[in-house]
């Protein structure tokens, strides 16, 4: 994790230097950020699970801290990418996951939580409690909010100290919708005020010199804000630097800080590049990477449909569209669309809540089968450049081969790209 440390502090004596976040539990978006990290041969890559994705009851994935790590480290073996490169984190660490009970229990539950991350391997540790628990007031104050993070990083410091290894970077803030993405269409997003983010940093400083942690506020290295970026199921809220100026000039204030940025995905390149001169250093990326990875199958999808005798076809769009209507726990409550618009939601929507039917057996089998077929039959250039033309350049240029894996990843590599353009501009 000294790396981050080392990386902020590059950031903070002017070098336009930043990290993407990757934030996945897709093995193919693992792969593929993996394989794009070693052809750009980048020192760290950083993937970070969140507290509904990954915690001590499984989460959506099913998946412990300690899990996370076996699962990320698996794939790097796979790929012969080593391990000490990989830097993990958990993002919105606090009582999310747990709202439902009363604050002591559901900080309790946080607490084991942050505890299973540290010691699993995490090191950077994003603390957040800023949601309301069964019968906490609405919003919850401020002051509750910094009590509840003190809380836990406190645990986490013990838990590192009994662990060994390195010492944890903390992020603080939470000036970002819920973990998961907005939830309904974005009107009039506001940006974050430079009092408002100051006042936090400052609220944070004061509670963790009191709570004797002094030596944990050396290893604070960013906070969350809102710089003016999100996007809903069709639209895209693009950043405009002038309004985020006198909130970028604030950080710089702040010794060995900068911000991270959430929602990032979907901003154009040149966007991403100028949040990482604005200071918004870390990028958080997520369903923008699952969203690639659903072009891609979709346009292999089509490729099929055209070049595999129809009896032999996998059919994985009609079989995932069918799974998420018979299995609709994971879109219902973000899609009120009906019909033929429904369908557009379902398959096309920038919150890409089609990312959690990725691991469905069903789902699974049919793309197995297809990446199957297109192997036993490999398509034709031509049909390779109607459908997924990005991976069609990656394969020409020698970056990727005709097996439908390889030019999956192309395609997600193809977003990875830009973030890497805007974080590490001295390599172009």
């Amino acid at each position: 994790m000294h790396a981050l440390l080392d990386l902020i502090a590059r950031h903070q004596q002017g070098e336009a230097i930043g990290i993407a976040s990757i934030c996945s539990a897709h093995p193919i978006v693992i792969e593929a950020t993996l394989r794009h990290a070693q052809r750009n041969q980048l020192d760290t890559v950083l993937f970070e699970a969140t507290c509904n994705q990954v915690n001590q009851d499984g989460g959506y994935t099913g998946m412990t801290p300690v899990d996370f790590v076996a699962f990320v480290h698996g794939i790097a073996q796979r790929v012969g990418f080593d391990e000490s490169r990989i830097a993990l984190g958990g993002d919105h660490l606090g009582p999310n996951p747990w709202t439902a009970l009363d604050p002591e229990a559901a900080m309790a539950k946080a607490e084991v939580m942050v505890a299973a991350y540290v010691a699993a391997g995490f090191r950077k540790i994003h603390l957040d409690c800023s949601m309301a628990c069964a019968g906490d007031p609405e919003p919850l104050p401020e002051a509750a909010i910094v009590e509840r993070a003190v809380r836990l990083c406190r645990v986490a410091e013990a838990t590192y100290r009994d662990v060994g290894g390195e010492a944890p970077v903390y992020v603080i803030g939470t000036e970002v919708p819920v973990p998961g993405g907005a939830t309904e269409a974005i009107e009039g997003l506001a940006v974050t005020t430079p009092e408002a983010a100051l006042a936090t940093i400052q609220a944070h400083r004061e509670a963790f010199a009191a709570a004797g942690l002094g030596a944990a506020w050396e290893r604070v290295i960013a906070s969350v804000v809102q710089p003016g970026v999100e996007f809903d199921h069709h639209n895209v809220v693009d950043y405009q630097p002038a309004k985020a100026l006198a909130l970028s000039q604030a950080i710089a204030t702040q010794p060995g800080m900068v911000f991270e940025a959430h929602s990032t995905d979907y901003q154009t390149r040149d966007a991403l590049a100028q949040l990482v001169r604005d200071h918004f250093a870390i990028l958080k990326v997520g369903p923008g990477l699952t969203f690639s990875l659903r072009e891609a199958l979709w346009g292999l999808d089509a490729i099929e449909r055209e070049w595999i005798a129809p009896g032999s076809q996998a059919r994985l769009r009609e079989v995932a569209l069918t799974r998420m209507r018979d299995q609709p726990k994971y879109w219902q409550r973000y899609y009120h669309a009906q019909g033929d618009a429904l369908q557009i939601d379902l398959q096309y929507s920038l919150s890409d809540r089609i990312r959690y039917y990725w691991p469905d057996p069903v789902i699974e089998q049919a793309r197995e089968q297809l990446f199957a077929n297109l192997r036993a039959n490999p398509p034709p250039l031509p049909l390779i450049s109607q459908y997924l033309p990005h991976a069609l350049h990656a394969l020409r240029n020698g970056f990727a081969d005709a097996d439908p894996l390889s030019l999956v990843m192309a395609h997600i590599q193809t977003a990875l790209d830009d973030y890497h353009h805007a974080s590490h501009p001295h390599d172009h």
